[in-house]
């Protein structure tokens, strides 16, 4: 490419020695030149900041510059990489992922604008989950597969793991908060639509993301994505909010409704326990009677719209997605059930730790009070 700009290529980690290498690896076989790569180790406590700095090469044809900071967070390590960018463009991505080696390359060939109206100030590419022998795995990968599907050309976020930001633009908005609590990428993409910018989606610039297995690790971050995006839709609400809307949300909507579900469920049984509870003997009789005119109209009816959300429209797709992906038994499909449940009841816990976090003004919230 003729006059090709400078690419600053960045990544942080916090205790993930066993990612550093693949990633920095396919971090180094971008075909794209000219490159330079920063890395930032975010006080980790297993060897990942040894294994960073073994990579420390400041001269040659991709100079590696590594940087250490204490336990700050992945915001304040995006923006000192940001700071400390050559580059015109800053690529991000995240250490358990694995650029294809064009990856950059094609995200460059989408910066030049289709018309004079446009000003591409952000590119963002695809990321492929990997898959492991586990229903968590499986419906991950299929639940962003389906996201990405649906993605227009001009989206409304550059997500972290398979972008690149245009540089001026992003310190002309500030650049990366530290005090944010997650969803960066989205803060950052919101503020440079908000200037006049354009981010465009380019699904050829593909990136390969590490299978997310563990149950644990998975509603962990639905939690936090829960948590941290009621600071999103509170500092940019819909009717304050140019260009498309926030195309990335898939699934949590429909698996929110899971848990309230099943609470009305519970709670429309409490009149029969109340009176067998109050008999003093208990006939099948009148267990028949609330069968037909309780959980019938009420406990069943209920059950059917969960069974709805969890087989039919944008969830039902993810669920039979990742149940074709592997063996289909009772227990695999028990264990989709299971695992939407714990994550409708991981955004609800998301989702009150924000609105705590906006009543104290913390984690990047502004301050509900003025003093």
């Amino acid at each position: 490419m003729k006059n090709s700009p400078l690419v600053t290529a960045t990544v942080c980690v916090r205790d993930g020695a066993i990612w550093v290498d693949d990633c920095i690896k396919a971090l180094l076989a971008q075909t794209y030149r000219p490159l330079e790569i920063i890395a930032i180790d975010d006080g980790s406590s297993d060897g990942s900041k040894e294994k960073l700095l073994s990579w420390n090469q400041e001269e040659g044809e991709v100079p590696v510059r590594v940087f250490t900071q204490g336990k700050k967070g992945l915001s304040a390590g995006r923006q000192w990489a940001v700071e400390e960018a050559k580059g015109d463009w800053v690529a991000i991505t995240d250490i358990d992922v694995r650029p294809e080696p064009d990856w950059i390359e094609t995200m460059i060939a989408e910066t030049e604008p289709l018309d004079e109206e446009e000003t591409v100030v952000a590119v963002t590419g695809r990321t492929v989950f990997g898959q492991a022998d586990d229903v968590v795995s499986r419906v991950r990968s299929v639940e962003i597969a389906r996201k990405y599907r649906a993605r227009p050309r001009k989206t409304s976020l550059a997500n972290g793991p398979c972008s690149m930001f245009h540089r001026q633009s992003l310190m002309d908005i500030g650049g990366f908060n530290p005090d944010w609590y997650h969803a960066e990428d989205m803060e950052v993409s919101l503020r440079l639509i908000g200037n006049g910018g354009s981010i465009i989606y380019a699904p050829s610039a593909v990136v390969a993301h590490v299978p997310e297995s563990e149950r644990e690790r998975f509603l962990a971050k639905r939690r936090r994505d829960a948590r941290a995006h009621v600071r999103i839709v509170r500092h940019f609400p819909r009717r304050k909010r140019i260009g498309p809307g926030l195309d990335f949300i898939g699934s949590s909507t429909l698996v929110l409704m899971v848990l309230p579900l099943w609470i009305s469920a519970l709670i429309s049984g409490l009149p029969f326990v109340y009176k067998a509870a109050s008999m003093d003997a208990l006939s099948w009789e009148t267990v028949q009677q609330w069968w037909q005119t309780k959980m019938l109209l009420g406990t069943l009816f209920l059950m059917c719209i969960h069974e709805f959300i969890l087989w039919r429209g944008p969830l039902g797709e993810v669920n039979r997605g990742a149940l074709r992906e592997g063996k289909v038994s009772i227990g695999a499909v028990l264990r989709v059930r299971s695992l939407t449940f714990s994550w409708s009841i991981a955004l609800w816990q998301g989702l009150v730790l924000g609105g705590v976090d906006a009543i104290r003004g913390q984690n990047g919230h502004r301050p509900l009070f003025k003093k």
